[in-house]
């Protein structure tokens, strides 16, 4: 039996444990390269694009970017909200990672630049943070996030094989966490392998997000147990 939960609810969960100081953040990034790393038949020859947003699930992605430099691979990160978290960012930067700078208008040759220079793509552009559309949230990507995934999405299309594989972090950028609803299915980047945290969002196991996620990998992160007696908002045979 596999359980869901909404982000509400993953929300929920983690907030006593951030109060209390839990590092969650570092132990989704360490779990989130740790998977990256093993897609790796060479991690020192390996070059990874990491498209980060600004908010946790930026800041996940930059952690991780930092330990997947550390393994030896040559790591380049797109900003794909413009800033970064800021210590998530240092710790990659100091790792070795560096930033892509995009130009001020069209970044479709400059994301597919990156893209065919790579074996491995993160999306850490958007998370739960927003929250699902029923909640109030919105989920869809807009403004340059939007025009990046756009851009990854149509030179992963042109790539020739072996195209680069797609590891989302917690959940696909633009597809609602909660119902699993796309609202444009362009703009979102079909994952090969979703690492998700705490539990598993509801919109990762609905139709059509299910089939954006690819492989869903939860990672508990020492932060399962708060989702007990909590009621899932699905549950799958």
């Amino acid at each position: 039996m596999r359980t869901a939960y909404t982000a509400a609810q993953i929300r929920a969960a983690e907030a006593p444990l951030l109060a209390r100081g839990v590092p969650l953040m570092v132990r989704a990034s360490q779990s989130l390269a740790e998977h990256v790393v093993s897609l790796l038949p060479v991690p020192a020859a390996a070059r990874i694009l990491v498209l980060a947003g600004a908010g946790d699930n930026g800041g996940d992605a930059l952690f991780a970017a930092a330990s997947i430099a550390d393994a030896g691979a040559t790591v380049a990160i797109v900003p794909a909200m413009g800033r970064m978290h800021e210590a998530a960012l240092a710790a990659a930067l100091a790792s070795g990672a560096k930033v892509v700078e995009l130009p001020e208008g069209d970044v479709t040759e400059a994301i597919a630049a990156c893209v065919h220079d790579c074996e491995v793509i993160v999306d850490g552009v958007l998370g739960i943070g927003a929250g699902g559309a029923a909640a109030g949230g919105s989920p869809a990507l807009r403004g340059r996030a939007r025009e990046v995934i756009v851009a990854a999405k149509l030179a992963i299309a042109s790539t020739p094989h072996p195209r680069p594989l797609v590891v989302a972090v917690d959940t696909p950028s633009g597809i609602d966490p909660d119902s699993g609803e796309v609202a444009e299915p362009d703009a979102v980047l079909k994952a090969d392998l979703t690492v998700t945290f705490i539990g598993i969002k509801a919109g990762l196991v609905t139709e059509p997000g299910a089939s954006f996620a690819g492989k869903v990998w939860l990672e508990p992160i020492g932060a399962s147990h708060a989702l007990l007696g909590v009621t899932p908002a699905v549950t799958l045979n």
